[in-house]
């Protein structure tokens, strides 16, 4: 490949992101809650709604990236007929349905937000190194293929890619949990109060069938992936190096040091530096041979590529790290500019003290007559991500939340201390933005499980009226 085109391309992948991050959809938002449907019994108007939900989650970074990769690796590849294309995607949909019947049904009953699998090192080391895997795959390392005896002995039921696509689904459901919180926070709760889970693994895999929709299309219509040329192999590093980027993200969510670290240096450069040092990273790293370099060109060309490989995943993790809204210092306010500031983050580390930091915080609250707003999330939680990335910094939500004491939970680590305001407040998925009145008492309504726009956002906060507050002479 001439130096123009290389040059070309590191210059249209720095463009892309620069641009591509600002334009990813939120996925499903708060009114696709389909718990107010399986309450009346309108029980196929509730599925369709999950299905509906399902099919947006598809839309999200948690899942869209993988779309064409795993279809590539286990489906077109793999099928002579348009029959077996059909049958190698059923059996990714219904490997990912049925983590997420088991996964949902165990959530519903145990009163655990649902994803909070996610806090546990071990699964994100195992989900970071199955992507790691699938990297090395489209880099070309190996096909992902069973040893051939064993293929041998699966094939008289079915086949090797019938089983990987089924594990490759199982895996998926996992990867999908983050982007969940919006649809199933509702169905879950729903599930907990009727202690029915075998109608909760029903709607469980609807939703899962909903994020299948986009496999099965392509998977069945592709039959093939085109073969050979140099612009396959770079259609596949750009993949792998995707999901190289996504294995760091995973890791940098799940491990507080990674990434706190992560957040102070990007805290540091700025939103404008942030997107500067991301796009050059990007530049130097398609550059020096990211994607049009080939591992099994020798050495030199294998180790320029490693390391284009590394600054564009860099890139992409530096570019899709959020800056952490700021803490109020205590007795500081505002400086009169309208910036969203958190009064207080409780994490619950400490199991001596339990909730002692965030019931004072409410009692100084009520003390002042001011309303509270109480944001649940977690780090693997895509949805809260996006409050805090888009509405959270809009101007207007800024300004409205001056007049709340503002707490954000954090249930990043999974602490039981945190479950007990997860009860408290009959959070049953991520995020939930709970509101307390100025004397004091929680309220059924507003209460907002998932993303919202900086409109919808204020119209649900200005919900929450002043009040006269009895005082103590």
């Amino acid at each position: 490949m001439g130096f123009a085109r290389v040059f070309g391309l590191a210059v249209l992948g720095a463009i892309a992101l620069a641009v591509v991050p600002e334009l990813l959809p939120t996925g499903p938002t708060t009114g696709l809650d389909a718990a107010q449907f399986l309450e009346g019994g309108r029980m196929l108007v509730a599925a369709g709604v999950i299905f509906l939900g399902g099919l947006l989650t598809s839309l999200t970074p948690c899942v869209y990236p993988l779309i064409p990769i795993t279809v590539g690796v286990f489906g077109a590849r793999k099928a002579e007929s348009r029959g077996k294309a059909i049958m190698l995607t059923v059996s990714y949909v219904v490997g990912m349905g049925v983590v997420f019947s088991a996964l949902g049904v165990v959530a519903a009953l145990s009163g655990k937000a649902f994803g909070s699998a996610l806090s546990s090192a071990l699964v994100i080391v195992i989900l970071a190194l199955f992507m790691l895997l699938l990297a090395s795959s489209m880099f070309g390392a190996f096909e992902l293929a069973l040893p051939t005896g064993l293929a041998t002995r699966l094939n008289t039921v079915g086949g090797a890619g019938f089983t990987g696509a089924f594990l490759m689904g199982s895996v998926s459901g996992f990867l999908a949990a983050p982007c969940t919180g919006p649809v199933l926070t509702g169905v879950l709760a729903w599930v907990g109060r009727t202690q029915d889970p075998v109608l909760g693994a029903v709607l469980l895999f609807i939703y899962a069938l909903g994020i299948g929709v986009p496999f099965f299309l392509i998977g069945v219509f592709t039959v093939r992936l085109p073969k050979g040329g140099a612009w396959m192999d770079s259609i596949k590093s750009v993949f792998g190096i995707a999901l190289v980027a996504l294995a760091a993200g995973y890791l940098r969510d799940g491990f507080p040091a990674f990434r706190g670290a992560l957040e102070s240096a990007v805290t540091a450069l700025g939103h404008s530096g942030l997107i500067g040092v991301s796009v050059l990273l990007a530049l130097i790293g398609v550059s020096a041979g990211a994607v049009h370099l080939s591992f099994k060109d020798g050495a030199g060309p294998a180790l320029l590529k490693g390391l284009g490989v590394a600054l564009v995943a860099t890139a992409i993790l530096i570019r899709t790290t959020s800056i952490p809204l700021p803490e109020l210092a205590a007795g500081g306010g505002a400086g009169g500019e309208h910036h969203f500031r958190w009064s207080l983050t409780f994490k619950g580390t400490d199991v001596a003290k339990g909730t002692a930091a965030f019931d004072q915080a409410l009692a100084d609250a009520k003390a002042a007559c001011k309303p509270v707003m109480i944001d649940f999330g977690a780090d693997w939680c895509a949805a809260c991500n996006e409050l805090e990335r888009i509405t959270y910094r809009d101007t207007k939500v800024a300004e409205e939340s001056e007049r709340f004491v503002n707490i954000k939970v954090d249930g990043t680590d999974g602490d039981e201390v945190v479950e007990t305001l997860y009860q408290r407040y009959g959070v049953k998925g991520l995020p939930t933005v709970a509101f307390v009145d100025p004397m004091g008492e929680a309220l059924n309504d507003p209460k907002i499980t998932g993303f919202l726009n900086a409109p919808d956002f204020i119209s649900q906060m200005k919900k929450v009226r002043l009040a006269t507050c009895s005082r103590s002479p």
